[in-house]
């Protein structure tokens, strides 16, 4: 569970039902929420060879023609057979990689949410989503996403016209670039989403999808209902925080998060070094599970506590102490990211920029990377885990579900076994009953992320092929040439042959936290400052 509030899902990519309750056994009380996309029909994303996928979008936005689609669809280009792809992953040259040269800076301008892949037009003939505007070449130099602002039906004044928008990313002359995340409660922006779909303002859906989207959004309200005494007595009643706990990190205040564990505060305490400033921590109050015992409760917490206080590392969050205040129970004092987290970012934005991604992507592999180094599997990585500095570090958090597979005097890595997680990020190594690598774990979830970030949905709802039909569909697709339609829209060949080796079914052969980063595509992309040194 993060800081921020108690974890949601991504809507998946292709159909409505596709939001989960989690299977972590610490998100008892999970919540789930849809995500408002493009379209109120049965959309086409269409693949660079010309094919598509169906979607189901649940918001009242329309589609705009792009209109460099029949140019491209005129003459596709023909990909290889999937094995020689993939074997071009390390190698520094790639001979269809100079047709796909020239579309790199066109991929610098998916600034729009409804950018999804401008090569051609589906087979039934309906235009993919448009861009909405143009795109010069200053501003593809130096370009910004607005993440506050949604498109809104014609016609319909803003909710808030008071309201700035927010420049999140931009990039330099130079070749770098900068984040620029808003320092807001989670729990607000999902407020203000939640407020958005069910307060009128938006149309009502066609072809029954408005009756799905109440389905799953009921759930998550009954949630909250629930909740909402409990909530109000912990604002009221304030933390009974021992007088050491308040000594050395301020006073807690406000919620930002909550979940089944407990709930996360902000700790405040002036700072000595500046006048009138204060320094802010995040203090996660935990609670007892139903029917948990006290010792199983306190070496819970501990060994949470000693996993993720042993990490140093830039993309790891630091976890300062561990304290139990005068109601018994325990507080994890942690670093406190002021960005929110990575699931509220895709959820505002609808899809990141490909350098922004990119830049994410490589912070959570090299703090994935760093923790298996050190022996250590998380077994829980998804976007709700992954916590932003305003300045764009990603930091990971939360390893309640963590575990040591090999201690410091070992060479050799333990197996484990056990089904923990949420579901569109566990591996299908997980569902066999046996023994598996979590090494290998936590490198699946990295690439459903990596696409959750591009895509803004979720590939499939489980990795089961008899349970879920896109993921069957993925599995054929890897055998095609064509390859699997949402991975191809990815445009850049180094990129796709990393995501399919990131996502290989057979866990044996999937490639490791390292090697992704040792990868071409893995070299070549440019991490931000912060990012860099953490801050």
């Amino acid at each position: 569970m993060n800081q921020t509030s108690s974890s949601v899902h991504l809507v998946a990519e292709h159909s409505p039902a596709l939001a989960q309750s989690p299977v972590s056994h610490d998100d008892a009380s999970t919540h789930s929420i849809t995500r408002s996309v493009e379209d109120t029909a049965h959309l086409q994303i269409p693949a660079t060879n010309g094919g598509a996928a169906p979607i189901t979008s649940l918001s009242s936005l329309s589609p705009t023609t792009s209109n460099s689609g029949a140019a491209a669809a005129k003459e596709p280009a023909k990909k290889g057979k999937m094995t020689h792809r993939l074997t071009r992953m390390f190698s520094r040259t790639d001979p269809k990689d100079v047709e796909a040269a020239a579309k790199v800076a066109a991929e610098i301008k998916e600034t729009s949410p409804d950018a999804r892949l401008e090569n051609g037009h589906p087979p039934n003939g309906r235009p993919p989503p448009g861009r909405q505007g143009s795109t010069d070449e200053k501003s593809v130099r130096k370009m910004t996403i607005l993440g506050a602002a949604k498109e809104k039906t014609k016609g319909e004044p803003p909710s808030d016209p008071t309201s700035a928008l927010h420049k999140r990313f931009e990039m330099h002359d130079d070749g770098s670039h900068a984040h620029f995340l808003k320092s807001a409660k989670r729990q607000e922006k999902l407020s203000d989403m939640l407020r958005d779909m069910l307060g009128g303002g938006k149309k009502k859906d066609q072809d029954g999808a408005g009756d799905q989207q109440l389905t799953l959004m009921s759930s998550w309200v009954d949630q909250l209902r629930s909740e909402k005494d409990s909530l109000a007595s912990d604002k009221k009643g304030g933390p009974n925080a021992t007088a050491n706990l308040v000594e050395k990190y301020g006073k807690c205040q406000e919620i930002v998060g909550r979940g089944a564990f407990g709930i996360v505060r902000i700790s405040h305490k002036p700072d000595p070094n500046s006048a009138g400033g204060e320094l802010l921590y995040a203090v996660k109050e935990f609670r007892r599970r139903p029917q948990e015992t006290a010792k199983k409760y306190q070496k819970r917490l501990t060994s949470e506590f000693c996993i993720s206080s042993s990490l140093r590392h830039p993309n790891i969050i630091h976890t300062l102490d561990l304290l139990q205040d005068a109601k018994g129970d325990y507080c994890e004092v942690m670093e406190y990211c002021a960005g929110g987290d990575l699931y509220t970012l895709i959820l505002a934005a609808g899809t990141l920029q490909v350098p922004e991604a990119d830049c994410f992507f490589k912070q959570l592999m090299r703090g994935v990377e760093y923790m298996h180094e050190m022996g250590v599997a998380h077994r829980d990585l998804k976007p709700e885990n992954l916590l932003l500095t305003t300045h764009g570090a990603l930091k990971i958090t939360d390893f309640g579900n963590g575990e040591c597979f090999r201690m410091a005097w070992e060479k050799e890595a333990h197996m484990t076994a056990g089904l923990c997680g949420s579901a569109p990020y566990i591996a299908p190594e997980e569902y066999g009953g046996g023994e598996f690598d979590p090494r290998a774990v936590d490198v699946w979830a990295c690439g459903v992320i990596y696409m959750a970030m591009r895509t803004g949905r979720h590939l499939w709802r489980v990795a089961r092929k008899e349970e879920d039909e896109f993921y069957q569909r993925y599995l054929e697709g890897r055998k095609d040439e064509e390859g699997y339609a949402p991975i191809e829209t990815l445009h850049r060949a180094r990129c796709r042959n990393v995501i399919y080796s990131i996502l290989d079914p057979n866990p044996g052969r999937r490639i490791t936290a390292s090697q992704v980063l040792k990868s071409e595509w893995g070299r070549e992309i440019k991490v931000c400052k912060a990012g860099e040194e953490g801050f």
